[in-house]
């Protein structure tokens, strides 16, 4: 019982919530980018929350389903169709054996989260089974999806087919703006450098994955060139030698030495990793305080949003 790889589109990675723990054997987190989309893929098909699903960037991709069970997609903006005809996004859908599974382009977003009733049957790998290439560990042989592949799976119990309002869904658009936590090491750039990192425009460049986002825009100087290698934090804004702003996401290198200005907050973290190159960045300060309430907000209001069961 499983689901059959078609086509893996441009990448698709199994992942659950993220490996923690093992920073100390240099093993970095892994888990989902767009953490928001994940989880609530994994609510809406009734599962437990760190159920593994898989992680489809940009798009393309195809499944052959070879048992009966319920589905789920979530994320950036990819029609999905099942057996070519055209379903919603962010809604639970029955698929028997031999029905086919098509993500298409994102038209807004980069990231999906395909999940199944029950979770994909993955064996944990240092206590998960998100996929990190780089450590070639999790997933399938530590390695992206590849035609062929099945993915483990239960036979779906029955579920009802619920689904997220339009109105609490995520809207992809091609500009974020990422708040920024303070670090010790601000104090290294001086007013007018963090004056121009807050007042200008940024844009993803090409060279941006999974490891972190490369930004290009007005060069930030610092007055140390490295420091001694220290534990990096999810959503640190290195400054390297050409001034350009990388912000590391999970699968960044576990220690680094290159001055940080700050960490961003790991909300603005999913949203900035839902945009394709070209898209723009501006960057505001918050303090840790102003951080902590806005994750309890918006913790909140994920509790009140409401799941509604589908009426054909």
């Amino acid at each position: 019982m499983s689901i059959e790889v078609i086509r893996p589109g441009v990448l698709s990675l199994l992942q659950d919530s993220g490996r923690f723990g093992q920073h100390r054997i240099g093993l970095t987190n892994g888990g989902p980018l767009d953490p928001e989309a994940f989880y609530c893929c994994n609510r809406l098909l009734q599962n437990e929350p760190a159920s593994t699903a898989v992680e489809i960037s940009f798009g393309g991709a195809r499944f052959r389903a070879a048992v009966d069970t319920y589905i789920c997609v979530t994320g950036a903006g990819m029609p999905l169709t099942i057996n070519d005809a055209e379903k919603p996004l962010w809604t639970v859908h029955p698929v028997k054996a031999g029905d086919e599974i098509a993500l298409d382009f994102a038209l807004h977003g980069c990231r999906s989260y395909l999940g199944v009733a029950g979770g994909f049957r993955i064996e944990p790998t240092f206590g998960s089974t998100a996929t990190v290439m780089r450590e070639h560990i999790g997933g399938l042989d530590g390695d992206k999806l590849q035609p062929g592949d099945l993915l483990p799976c239960d036979r779906g119990s029955q579920r009802k087919c619920l689904y997220l309002p339009a109105n609490h869904q995520p809207h992809y658009q091609d500009m974020v703006t990422v708040r920024v936590i303070p670090g010790y090491q601000q104090a290294h750039f001086s007013r007018l450098q963090q004056r121009r990192f807050f007042s200008h425009t940024y844009t993803v460049s090409d060279r941006c994955d999974r490891m972190g986002y490369r930004l290009e825009g007005p060069a930030i100087a610092c007055d140390i060139d490295g420091i001694l290698s220290e534990g990096i934090c999810f959503g640190a804004i290195q400054i390297p030698a050409d001034g350009q702003p990388i912000v590391l996401l999970n699968d960044r290198q576990t220690i680094g030495g290159y001055p940080k200005i700050g960490s961003a907050l790991s909300l603005d973290a999913a949203r900035l990793s839902q945009l394709q190159p070209g898209g723009t960045v501006h960057f505001a300060p918050i303090s840790p305080h102003g951080a902590h309430n806005a994750l309890h907000f918006a913790q909140s209001v994920t509790n009140l949003q409401t799941l509604l069961e589908h009426k054909p």
